[in-house]
C-alpha cells in the first residue's frame, strides 16, 4: 500500500472516532451553538429597533435581520472551533497521542482527523444558526447561485483556518480546561467587528481594531455576497488572513504534536 493511501485510510479513521464521538457526546458542540444562537435572539428581538440606527438609512428591525446574521455565522464558526481545542488537548495531556505514536499509522492522521472532523461540525453548526436566522425573517433575495457557492466556499476555509488555530491551542495547552480559556478569543473577537454595526459607526480609536482583524473583512465579505452589496477588496483580505492562519496553525499544530509527550 503506498504512503499516500495508507496516509488518507489512517485520516479517515481518525475522522471517523472523532464524529462518532460527537455523535455520542453532543452536548459539547450543543452547548457552544447556545453562544451564537442567544446572540442573534438578543440582538434582534429586544436590541433590534435600537441596533437598526446603527447601520443608517432608516433601517428597521427586518434590516437589521439581514446586517446581523453573517457576521453570527462567522462568529458560529469561531465558537464551534472550541471544542476542536478541548478534544487534542484531551488527546494530548491523558496517554493517547503516546499510544498513538507506538503504532503503524501515518503520523499526521490523528490532526487531520480533528480538523476535517472539526470543518464538518463548523459546517453544520452553520447550517443550523442559519435556519434560525431564516426562521426570525432572514432572506437572501439577492443571491446568486454562483454567489451561494462562494459563500459556502468562503465559510468552509474561515471554518479550516481556525480549526488548525484552535488544534494549535488545544496542543499547547497544560489540560482540556487551558485549551477552552486560550480559545476563548475566537468567540470575543467577533464582539468587536463589523457583525453587530459598521466598524465606521465606532469611536475613531477603536475602528482599527475592528477593522484590522480577521473577524470584520470575512463578515463583509459574506455579507456582500448573501446581500448583493459591495465587497471591495476584503475578499481579497479575507483569503490573505485564512492562508496565514493555515500556516500558522499547521506549523504550531505539528510541532506541539512532535514534541516530546506531556
Amino acid at each position: 500500500m503506498s504512503s499516500v493511501s495508507t496516509a488518507v485510510r489512517d485520516s479517515s479513521t481518525m475522522l471517523r472516532r472523532n464524529l462518532l464521538h460527537t455523535w455520542r457526546y453532543p452536548s459539547g458542540t450543543l452547548n457552544l451553538l447556545l453562544t451564537p444562537i442567544m446572540m442573534l435572539l438578543l440582538f434582534v428581538y429586544i436590541f433590534g429597533d435600537v441596533m437598526s440606527a446603527g447601520i443608517g438609512g432608516g433601517a428597521d428591525r427586518s434590516d437589521y435581520i439581514a446586517y446581523i446574521v453573517p457576521g453570527l455565522l462567522l462568529m458560529t464558526v469561531g465558537s464551534t472551533v472550541i471544542g476542536a481545542a478541548v478534544s487534542v488537548s484531551v488527546d494530548m495531556t491523558q496517554g493517547l497521542t503516546a499510544r498513538f505514536r507506538t503504532m503503524a499509522i501515518y503520523r499526521g492522521s490523528l490532526l487531520v482527523g480533528h480538523v476535517v472532523g472539526g470543518v464538518l461540525q463548523c459546517v453544520m453548526s452553520v447550517v443550523l444558526v442559519g435556519a434560525v436566522g431564516v426562521a426570525m425573517g432572514f432572506r437572501s433575495t439577492d443571491a446568486t447561485a454562483l454567489e451561494w457557492i462562494a459563500a459556502f466556499g468562503l465559510i468552509t476555509l474561515f471554518a479550516l483556518a481556525l480549526t488548525w488555530i484552535a488544534v494549535g491551542m488545544g496542543a499547547a495547552s497544560p489540560n482540556p480546561e487551558a485549551a477552552g480559556n486560550m480559545a476563548m478569543p475566537l468567540i470575543l473577537l467577533p464582539l468587536i467587528s463589523s457583525a453587530f454595526i459598521p466598524a465606521d459607526t465606532m469611536p475613531g480609536w477603536f475602528q482599527p481594531i475592528a477593522q484590522y482583524q480577521p473577524f470584520t473583512p470575512a463578515i463583509e465579505t459574506l455579507r456582500g455576497l448573501l446581500l448583493g452589496t459591495g465587497i471591495g477588496h476584503n475578499g481579497w483580505i479575507t483569503i490573505a488572513w485564512c492562508v496565514g492562519l493555515i500556516a500558522l496553525g499547521y506549523r504550531w499544530s505539528t510541532a506541539q504534536f512532535n514534541r516530546d509527550p506531556k
